[in-house]
């Protein structure tokens, strides 16, 4: 369950009177997602996001994230939306917890995932993408390149016997990222964490995108790197090249990849998969006993590496 601060009716109803919002006629708790805790609020106005941002999450970060969604939403997108209290402000205190309020996005998020939904999801990153061209604020991704060695280093594997044969592994894959990352790709703001679970349908139309807060700067297609890596694998752990032609297609259906980003998404695929093996890794090791939030299995990621690590070229994932 995703909800790490509770509140109470009396201490929602007084944040909300900071708000022109109605009257509140209910909320619940939502157990999706592990970072932050969020809440469904109903008003008699309408239906809303309340999310608090926990321990995790740098404050300094969130008016990047707050303003993105913003942006996007002036630009047209469908991302949730801010909503200011009568100050004109956006971000409040809950339970000392920074919290902001945003918009309702309608739809449902896959759990069987189609060909069609990657070419929708490609085409609505794309556009993502293209409408945060001129979006004038910026955020280092520290889960790129540079904060990984760090990331692994603090996951102390060599004191762990049974992870000995994982960290000579990954320690040759770091030094093989460092000394071959792109450095000259087209670089804007990304999403990256576009995974099944924040990307919404309404019947076979995506419909919105959710949970901006790991939007960050860095390379574009290394944001198509992740969704290959979060939309393409089946249960077994095959890779569905079809499913990974359509993400492809889709995205340069708006936005046409460059033949350097082309020939870069087989490492870019590497680094997207070493990125949340480590951060997986690391929670699963760090899990503290009786909480409630239950750690993802890093091992996925593993394999996923695996099967860049044997790619030659971007005709794997169906490109031609």
């Amino acid at each position: 369950m995703a909800v790490y601060t509770q509140i109470s009716d009396g201490e929602l109803e007084a944040f909300l009177g900071e708000y022109d919002l109605g009257e509140l006629v209910s909320f619940s708790g939502i157990a999706e997602g592990v970072e932050n805790s969020n809440f469904l609020v109903r008003t008699t106005a309408d239906t809303f996001i309340l999310t608090l941002y926990e321990k995790r999450v740098n404050r300094d970060d969130l008016p990047f994230f707050i303003e993105l969604m913003r942006h996007l939403a002036k630009k047209g997108l469908n991302v949730p939306s801010p909503v200011p209290g009568r100050d004109g402000a956006t971000l409040r205190e809950l339970n000392g917890r920074p919290a902001a309020i945003v918009t309702f996005v309608d739809g449902v998020w896959r759990r069987r995932i189609r060909p069609s939904c990657c070419r929708e999801l490609g085409a609505g990153m794309a556009e993502m993408h293209v409408a945060g061209l001129d979006y004038d604020r910026v955020r280092e991704n520290n889960l790129s390149v540079a904060g990984w060695r760090p990331l692994f280093d603090s996951c102390d594997l060599p004191k762990r016997e049974i992870y000995h044969a994982m960290h000579n592994q990954l320690n040759m894959e770091l030094h093989h990222l460092e000394a071959h990352w792109p450095r000259d790709l087209p670089v804007g703001t990304i999403h990256a964490d576009l995974f099944p679970d924040n990307v919404f349908f309404l019947g076979d139309t995506l419909s919105g995108f959710i949970d901006f807060y790991f939007a960050c700067t860095d390379i574009l297609a290394y944001d198509l790197a992740i969704c290959l890596n979060a939309w393409c694998f089946e249960t077994d752990g095959s890779f569905n090249v079809t499913k990974a032609r359509n993400l492809v297609m889709g995205y340069e259906s708006v936005r046409p990849l460059s033949a350097a980003e082309r020939a870069a998404l087989p490492i870019l695929a590497r680094g997207s998969a070493i990125r949340f093996l480590l951060t997986r890794l690391y929670d699963w090791l760090n899990h503290p006993e009786g909480a409630l939030v239950k750690p993802k299995d890093p091992m996925e990621y593993h394999q996923k590496l695996r099967f860049h690590q044997g790619v030659s070229g971007p005709a794997a994932y169906g490109l031609t």
